[in-house]
């Protein structure tokens, strides 16, 4: 049977770097074109490269990945990821971070498959718990910032110096409401939203 090594990389944001996992990967003798990475979140895996990562993968080949957490952060759905994977198409997953957690060594023995199992579920649990504690500390900050008067997202839209002016014109029936946005420099939805204030 002729198999493969693939590698998976990710970030979570497409300003983050994945040269470390990449030179990590390409180490462990993975041809270049094997190597499938996405720089998005890891909530879920509706993820492009790694689908199509999916879609190449065979019986007897194998998944390679610096750490869990970036096959992804779901405990539930990285333990239905891990199973499709080792027990429906047959491949092998290896993570560089934690031996325990590699199916090509002693992947028929019972003790084998037990301690790869209870590993990854700890893993798994101890990502997802990682990202729920990021979220919480993430909504805590911003709840802390609007308590101190912080101002977060687009700043608030003020009003032109020669708005009332312009909106008396509007409102006399003399100009259009296009006519009144271009005198007074808005967009649609930040003219009509200055109106309601």
């Amino acid at each position: 049977m002729n198999t493969k090594q693939f590698g998976y990389a990710r970030v979570s944001t497409k300003d983050q770097n994945l040269d470390r996992q990449i030179k990590e990967l390409l180490e462990q003798g993975i041809n270049e074109r094997e190597i499938y990475a996405d720089k998005q979140s890891g909530k879920d895996f509706n993820r492009p490269k790694y689908q199509a990562l999916k879609n190449v993968l065979r019986e007897g080949d194998t998944l390679i990945i610096k750490s869990i957490d970036r096959l992804g952060r779901n405990y539930i759905e990285i333990l239905n990821e891990w199973k499709e994977i080792t027990k429906d198409i047959k491949a092998n997953i290896k993570v560089l971070d934690m031996p325990l957690l590699d199916t090509t060594q002693n992947p028929e023995t019972l003790t084998g498959t037990f301690v790869a199992d209870l590993v990854l579920q700890i893993l798994s649990y101890v990502a997802q718990t990682e990202r729920d504690f990021n979220k919480k500390r993430q909504a805590e900050g911003i709840a802390i910032a609007k308590e101190k008067g912080k101002h977060l997202g687009r700043p608030k839209a003020e009003k032109p110096d020669n708005w009332n002016e312009v909106i008396k014109q509007w409102e006399n029936g003399e100009i259009t409401a296009v006519k009144a946005m271009e005198l007074t420099g808005t967009t649609k939805s930040t003219f009509y939203k200055l109106l309601k204030e």
